[in-house]
């Protein structure tokens, strides 16, 4: 069942334009490092949404409740790599993964963006939702203590194949936090679904782009 009062925030422009000879390149700043994204138009992933922005704010705003320093953090669809970085830069051990089409622009923009600072060092694997999941990441190898999904939930058709890669990669103690514009009535039946196996609380609400953030859990028996 969802759970919580939400707090209403505002996306903040967190970024600022700079004379470019690019026009596929955003310039963020978060945690006090400005951080530069090529986008893509070829695919969906390669695009920053509204999500990642959202989660980003909030990680970086409430550090204390969710403390990713040393923490193994997996972003699933990570797309461009902003909130990756993001959570690179806040001490987490990140693997960032997404499809294969979108895995050299979302290494770039990772790689480009932590070379040469003091932080652990990101990895970006391919994953492909509810494909290999134990070949790939076996549980008795792979435990994260944070799960990062952002606009994840669209008009697409691999919603369930979704809903089980993150009912395989959340364990006990794993927090999955999911920040999604929500659109399209296949976008609140995938909440249902998730809210009917986990704990879910709505963390934060950014109605002026439709954005909810929450925080899902496993119950407790």
């Amino acid at each position: 069942s969802l759970t919580g009062s939400p707090v209403t925030l505002k996306i903040l422009q967190n970024w600022f334009p700079r004379v470019s000879h690019y026009f596929d390149k955003e310039h963020y700043t978060y945690a006090g490092h400005q951080i530069v994204i090529q986008e893509s138009i070829e695919h969906f992933g390669a695009v920053v949404w509204p999500g990642a922005l959202a989660l980003s704010q909030y990680l970086e705003s409430n550090q204390e409740q969710f403390n990713l320093k040393d923490k193994k953090v997996l972003e699933i669809g990570a797309g461009t790599g902003l909130l990756s970085i993001v959570a690179c830069i806040l001490g987490a051990h990140v693997t960032a993964t997404d499809l294969p089409e979108v895995l050299e622009n979302l290494s770039y923009n990772i790689s480009r963006n932590t070379q040469n600072m003091n932080m652990h060092k990101p990895e970006v694997r391919k994953l492909v939702w509810g494909e290999c999941l134990n070949e790939d990441f076996p549980v008795s190898t792979y435990h994260y203590d944070f799960i990062l999904a952002t606009d994840v939930v669209y008009h697409h058709a691999a919603l369930d194949p979704l809903l089980a890669t993150m009912v395989y990669f959340c364990k006990p103690g794993t927090v999955l936090l999911w920040a999604n514009k929500f659109r399209f009535s296949t976008d609140y039946e995938f909440l249902e679904k998730l809210s009917n196996i986990f704990n879910t609380t709505i963390l934060a609400e950014f109605p002026e782009s439709n954005v909810k953030l929450l925080k899902v859990t496993v119950r407790e028996n």
